[in-house]
């Protein structure tokens, strides 16, 4: 994909040249919001390094992630904003130091109805992150909370055991609520599938998780 988007820029020369005069680079710290809620989209930005996390809050305070985006990506919720005139829906955090390139919102609103390698952009951004949303819904409506809990155990333990992640920020990856993955998390202890620490959680029997998580 990042192959394409650098193609799409060598199909017109006239493109390139405002792409060049247009952009700006900018450096993000982790832990940056990038938007909030109901913040005015002035610009979008194309990720050359770091990782950004886009994801709701409900009133009751719980998140659920509805996607990442990292190098040669950008957010089809600020496109969104930006050719529909609206807030921002969602909030934009930066999760790992990033390294970007800015494109003020009316640039691209008018690199969108003259050029079609740049509509082509879009479409592909649309469509990547069409399919991620739907999976969270899918993941959210129809799983059970074990197995979500369990496939996302097993997913972080690939990169790290123990795991460095307190049930807090494991309920926020879900959408679900503190108190409920500790119940989660305490059954898993009981039956020696992980054995919990202070802000770490250690899987002990991987094949266990793997049953939890298909049933």
């Amino acid at each position: 994909m990042a192959e394409d988007r650098e193609a799409f820029l060598l199909a017109d020369e006239s493109l390139v040249r405002e792409f060049q005069i247009a952009a700006s680079f900018a450096r993000i710290p982790a832990g940056h919001d990038v938007f909030l809620e109901g913040d005015r989209v002035d610009g979008i930005a194309l990720l050359l390094s770091g990782v950004v996390r886009v994801y709701k809050v409900s009133e009751t305070g719980r998140a659920i992630t509805l996607y990442r985006f990292g190098l040669g990506q950008s957010c089809i919720l600020s496109a969104n904003a930006i050719l529909s005139q609206k807030s921002f829906p969602a909030i934009a955090t930066v999760e790992q130091d990033a390294e970007a390139v800015l494109i003020p919102a009316a640039t691209f609103r008018d690199w969108v109805k003259r050029y079609d390698p740049w509509r082509e952009f879009v479409f592909d951004l649309l469509s990547e992150r069409l399919v991620t949303v739907m999976e969270v819904v899918e993941e959210v409506v129809f799983q059970r909370m074990y197995r979500r809990v369990a496939s996302l155990l097993l997913v972080k333990a690939r990169f790290q055991n123990p795991i460095q992640v307190t049930h807090q920020e494991l309920a926020a990856e879900l959408g679900s609520s503190r108190e409920v993955i500790s119940r989660i998390l305490e059954d898993f202890s009981q039956i020696g599938l992980i054995r919990p620490g202070r802000g770490t959680i250690e899987v002990l029997d991987q094949r266990g998780l793997e049953n939890r998580s298909v049933v």
